[in-house]
């Protein structure tokens, strides 16, 4: 009897965070909507400074992925814990790279930095619920070519933080860590250092080859581990061309990214 209870309890919770996992989607994409059409609008009236409104729209999206966070944890449909994610407030003109695996890894970092800033899919900006968000926060666009990596390096010159996830897209399980070079080489050509972050989750969920119904049996729980710091520079020995050290690099992100239990 004992047995047949814990199985439906089990079965219960099951269903519960299924339901919740499709109220946090509509959550998500309202949320984004709502703050486009009316916050950032009305930042982009009263505040005339773009990069005070930039600052502004940021910090406005990182406080609203704190609440994400917990309103999904509250709800009990994930758990998650951040190691070292003071350092990551710290970081200035810092390129930041993590291992993708979970839709919500972004959520995850930029809650805890209220002035990243993110290089994102092109494919996004004709998201009508996060194109607003995109545009006031003023993220990099992947598509925009030959200007990306100038634009990257003023930006990191300037002090500015990135997030770049160097697979370019969500880790496909039970295959290997793949990175594109293009963080490599923003990071050699800028000549800034690089701070790693560990995401990893108990669990299938949220993955490239998952829907959102498609829920664990046991409940998520994701962990962020701020790792080293390292110094780009070190990549380029002496006079040797920027694109063999940016293959160097992105060897060493396909062996210190992935995580391993």
């Amino acid at each position: 009897m004992a047995l047949e209870r814990d199985v439906v309890m089990q079965r219960l919770n099951w269903c519960w965070r299924v339901a919740m996992t499709g109220w946090l989607f509509v959550l998500f994409g309202l949320g984004g909507f709502l703050m486009a059409l009316f916050g950032f609008n009305l930042l982009n009236l009263t505040v005339r400074d773009r990069l005070r409104r930039r600052n502004l729209a940021r910090r406005a999206v990182s406080a609203s992925f704190r609440f994400f966070l917990r309103h999904g944890r509250w709800l009990g449909v994930f758990d998650y814990h951040f190691e070292n994610s003071a350092l990551l407030r710290e970081e200035r003109g810092t390129l930041i790279v993590a291992n993708h695996p979970t839709l919500l890894d972004y959520v995850f970092i930029a809650s805890q930095m209220p002035q990243v800033g993110c290089l994102v899919k092109a494919s996004l900006t004709g998201n009508i619920f996060m194109r607003g968000v995109i545009r006031a926060a003023d993220y990099l666009i992947n598509s925009q070519g030959e200007t990306l990596l100038a634009e990257s390096r003023q930006r990191l010159a300037a002090g500015e933080s990135i997030l770049i996830f160097p697979e370019g897209t969500r880790t496909r399980p039970g295959q290997p860590f793949r990175a594109q070079r293009g963080a490599a080489n923003i990071a050699v050509r800028s000549g800034c250092p690089l701070r790693l972050v560990h995401i990893d989750c108990n669990t299938r969920w949220l993955d490239k080859q998952s829907r959102w119904y498609q829920v664990p049996a046991r409940k998520p729980k994701v962990v962020v581990s701020v790792r080293s710091r390292i110094d780009s520079r070190i990549y380029l020995a002496g006079d040797e061309a920027s694109s063999r050290a940016a293959r160097r690099l992105t060897r060493y992100l396909e062996q210190a990214l992935p995580v391993t239990r």
